[in-house]
């Protein structure tokens, strides 16, 4: 009986140092020893439980993926990638966050995949990191219409279309702007065929790629010239804490509605929150209350953040709980 367990370990020794350290797959230790595929994965499972098999992992972002856990159970939202950069000023950590979203929307990205895209100047900054990694038909769609005439390097369109030029793929545009002047005009343009021909498509993406931000003077929306101070302290008045496209969140994550939204073009968090797949990139101290508030709205499956703001994310929900 000794013996016979000896050499069972001793196959169970042979097959995981193939396994491991050999590199053979699994099929091919099957064909090597005439052990059946399935059995060698029963072995290399039974020498993982007998502790023949300890693996080890040198583990250089043990801190981030604490602050990702800690995200992710606390708002359950499916992942977070936590971005650290020691000693780096803004400029350095907001590239590094971009890189690590444009890696994540690489990795996410299949094959005739249509990508869902915001406006603003961070996602602007995830366009320009992102690399073609031999998809084929994907699409890049404008989720919301444009912010003025200036030609901004951070319009949904411009960023749609350097998303396609980086990833060598077709993107659409919305020829429209995000805010007219009535409801009545809103639903001229929403009448064109063209224009309802690409909010249809932004409904139907597979991925989405959003930014967060904050309701104050700095927020896109006020420093387009399309909403004034008077509107947005009045949206504010209502509870408005966040903006993502056309709606704006309180600070427990519910829509608020505000008389400008039946002046907007562009999906609405309802239908954002309808997404396969939504990736949310924020950054910032001045941001924090507006990326709980999103968080808590189960605005988004993925958050791209830095150490700093993942701090102070957990920080807030701690110090401000829902009433």
């Amino acid at each position: 009986m000794i013996e016979a367990s000896q050499e069972k370990k001793r196959l169970l020794v042979k097959v995981s140092t193939m396994y491991y350290m050999d590199g053979l797959n699994q099929q091919e230790i099957s064909e090597r020893l005439g052990i059946s595929r399935p059995q060698i994965s029963r072995m290399l499972a039974a020498a993982k439980s007998e502790g023949i098999v300890q693996i080890s992992i040198r583990n250089p972002y043990s801190e981030e993926q604490t602050y990702e856990r800690a995200i992710a159970e606390t708002f359950g939202i499916h992942d977070v990638i936590v971005v650290h950069v020691p000693g780096g000023d803004r400029q350095t950590i907001d590239l590094h966050v971009a890189r690590a979203a444009a890696a994540l929307l690489e990795s996410a990205i299949k094959d005739r995949d249509v990508v869902g895209i915001m406006a603003g100047r961070t996602i602007a900054s995830v366009a320009r990191e992102i690399q073609f990694v031999g998809r084929k038909e994907v699409q890049f769609v404008p989720m919301i219409g444009g912010f003025g005439s200036d030609g901004g390097a951070w319009h949904a369109n411009t960023n749609a279309r350097v998303f396609a030029e980086q990833f060598r793929a077709r993107h659409l545009l919305l020829n429209s702007p995000a805010v007219v002047a009535s409801p009545q005009a809103r639903e001229l343009f929403l009448n064109e065929a063209e224009i309802a021909k690409v909010l249809e498509a932004a409904q139907k993406v597979s991925h989405a790629l959003i930014g967060i931000g904050q309701v104050s003077d700095q927020a896109t929306i006020v420093k387009s010239g399309y909403f004034s101070d008077e509107e947005m302290n009045g949206v504010r008045g209502k509870g408005a804490v966040s903006n993502i496209s056309t709606s704006f969140l309180n600070e427990t994550g519910e829509r608020v509605h505000y008389n400008g939204e039946s002046r907007m073009i562009g999906l609405s968090i309802d239908e954002i929150r309808a997404i396969p797949n939504v990736i949310a990139v924020a950054t910032g101290d001045d941001k924090v209350e507006a990326i709980v508030a999103a968080l808590r709205g189960k605005c988004m499956d993925v958050l791209v953040t830095d150490m700093d703001t993942a701090k102070g994310l957990l920080d807030w929900q701690k110090k401000h709980p829902v009433r």
